[in-house]
């Protein structure tokens, strides 16, 4: 009887064996619209080795794909980059059924699989550039802590020039197609910055200075494998440009104007705002949370230079869609914005002040005065809001010039 599921070749001896996740919508507060995939990967050898495993409810599928190439009893050594639970949720049924001599992660990794599973095996610890030999293929690690966990690290396997770069390079897409280059351009694209934007950008300095080392690192790349969405097999150095630019975080002439309104009157007050920011050269992206996510925002963030935030006032406090974006976005720490801040009010009127508040605890640079207004807007107060947008585009582009 044959398998359901089959592995895909990636290399003479490296196989795809993970899963695809077609239904997640939601990654931890990362709206996932296009499901995702869950990358393992078997290298045959003298040791045959798995390279991290699954989410735990997609273990029989893993096991069927290792099945349509070996018998999943013949695998010695499995290797976890990273313990969280997408790619270890089944390691303890998949150890128990196998059998592997060795299990090896980073040492914060050995700590992070203790606690995880309550256990007392023996796990050997994968040190920054050490080597294992597998037969004729040879291993190296790489630790990459905070990229995006404590224990993160890299497998390299020098002779077929693959990287298994676990949750970096990677992106939240499930596919029918294996490698990046059978997808559309536009998906990968936008997919791969909305997971930098909502997984990585708080560690932007590693990043840069991970890029930096990687010369070092002599590394021969001809395949990144990651642990989510398509494999990387033709010029995998174009996602290492990306991540380079990305890290940089520089600004750029795109506005992201991000609100909610109760009686449509802070909502009147954006339009004003964004058409201020249009007058000046800004291209303005209106982000309504009627129908707007928290990582679509973050991943409009991504390449933007101004952040502007309207909100209505309910109970002494700011519009809870809003403050849910303000707390999503503080953690992500963006950089290099400029802001502002908007909003009505019926008698008491904090919101627009707390919203300034938020602002510089991100260390977003206040244009100018936010703008409250009592009830419905009335034209001049609309004309206070285009100045608030044109006094922000201004000071953006005045930014842009000097940096030019």
């Amino acid at each position: 009887m044959g398998n359901a599921f089959q592995a895909t070749k990636v290399s003479e001896r490296i196989y795809w064996v993970g899963a695809i996740d077609w239904g997640l919508r939601d990654f931890h507060g990362y709206a996932t619209s296009r499901g995702t995939t869950y990358n393992a990967y078997l290298i045959l050898d003298d040791r045959i080795t798995l390279i991290d495993t699954v989410k735990a409810q997609f273990r029989d599928e893993m096991l069927s794909r290792i099945a349509s190439v070996i018998d999943p009893s013949e695998i010695r050594c499995v290797i976890s980059n990273h313990a969280e639970m997408d790619h270890t949720g089944c390691l303890p049924e998949v150890i128990a059924a196998v059998r592997p001599e060795t299990v090896l992660a980073s040492a914060q990794g050995r700590k992070a699989l203790i606690r995880h599973f309550h256990w007392d095996r023996e796990i050997a610890i994968a040190g920054d550039g050490e080597r294992l030999s597998l037969g004729d293929l040879t291993l190296r690690f790489t630790s990459t802590p905070m990229l995006h966990w404590p224990d993160s690290m890299f497998t390299y396997v020098e002779e077929e020039g693959v990287l298994f770069s676990n949750d970096a390079f990677g992106m939240h897409l499930a596919t029918s197609e294996r490698f990046v280059d059978e997808v559309e351009p536009a998906i990968w694209r936008a997919e791969a910055a909305k997971y930098y934007a909502n997984i990585l950008l708080p560690f932007s300095s590693l990043v840069t200075k991970l890029l930096a080392r990687l010369p070092q690192l002599d590394y021969d790349l001809k395949v990144i494998a990651t642990d989510h969405g398509p494999i990387w097999r033709h010029e995998p150095q174009q996602i290492l440009r990306l991540y380079e630019q990305w890290a940089l975080q520089q600004p750029t002439r795109k506005a992201v104007v991000v609100y909610d309104t109760m009686w449509k009157s802070t909502e009147q007050m954006a339009r004003a705002v964004g058409e201020g920011l249009a007058a000046v050269g800004m291209t303005v992206h209106q982000m309504p949370l009627s129908g707007t996510y928290r990582s679509d925002v973050a991943t409009e963030l991504l390449q933007a230079g101004a952040f502007l935030v309207g909100s209505p006032t309910i109970n002494g406090q700011i519009f809870p869609t809003v403050a849910d974006v303000l707390t999503y976005l503080k953690g992500l720490k963006p950089q290099n914005l400029i802001g502002g801040a908007f909003g009505s009010y019926g008698w008491s009127g904090e919101a627009v002040a707390q919203l300034e508040d938020h602002l510089r605890e991100m260390k977003i640079s206040l244009a100018d005065e936010g703008v409250r207004v009592q009830y419905v807007p009335d034209a001049e107060a609309l004309a206070q809001c285009r100045s608030l947008g044109t006094a922000v585009g201004s000071r953006l582009g005045e930014q842009l010039v000097a940096v030019s």
